[in-house]
C-alpha cells in the first residue's frame, strides 16, 4: 500500500470518529437541561418546607436526580474537550448560588415564596446557559 493511500484511510477514519464524536456530544446539554429543571422545584423545597419529613423528601429526591444524571453521564461514550473546566465551572457557580439562596432564605427571607421564586430561578440559570451554550454546539 503507498503511503498517500495509508494516509488516506488514517484520515478517513480520523473524519469518522470526529463525526461520530460530534453526534453523540449533545448529551451534556440535555444533562444540564434536567439539572435546571430539578432546580426549579428543589431550591423552594429546601426553603420553604421545613422539619424532618421535608428533609427526608429533600434528600430523597435530590439523591434521584444526582444519581440519574451521574448514571445518564456515565453510560455517554463521548466527552467534549475541555469538560471539566466547563462543567466544574457550571457547578461551582450554581453552589455559590444555592449556598446563598439556602443561607438568605434561612436568614432574611425565612418562608418568603417570592424570594423561593427568584432563588430557584437564579439556581436553575448556571446550568441552563450551560445547556443553551452546549446545545447550540459552543466550544
Amino acid at each position: 500500500m503507498s503511503d498517500s493511500a495509508e494516509a488516506a484511510g488514517v484520515l478517513g477514519r480520523a473524519a469518522a470518529l470526529e463525526r461520530a464524536a460530534r453526534a453523540g456530544s449533545g448529551w451534556y446539554g440535555r444533562y444540564l437541561g434536567v439539572f435546571a429543571v430539578g432546580q426549579l422545584v428543589l431550591v423552594p423545597m429546601a426553603l420553604l418546607w421545613h422539619g424532618p419529613a421535608a428533609a427526608a423528601v429533600f434528600a430523597v429526591v435530590n439523591t434521584a436526580m444526582v444519581t440519574g444524571l451521574s448514571v445518564y453521564a456515565a453510560r455517554q461514550r463521548v466527552i467534549r474537550r475541555g469538560f471539566g473546566l466547563r462543567h466544574g465551572l457550571v457547578i461551582g457557580v450554581w453552589a455559590v448560588a444555592f449556598a446563598a439562596a439556602v443561607v438568605l432564605g434561612s436568614t432574611v427571607f425565612t418562608d418568603h415564596v417570592g424570594f423561593a421564586a427568584v432563588a430557584a430561578l437564579v439556581c436553575a440559570l448556571p446550568a441552563a446557559l450551560g445547556a443553551r451554550s452546549e446545545l447550540r454546539g459552543a466550544p
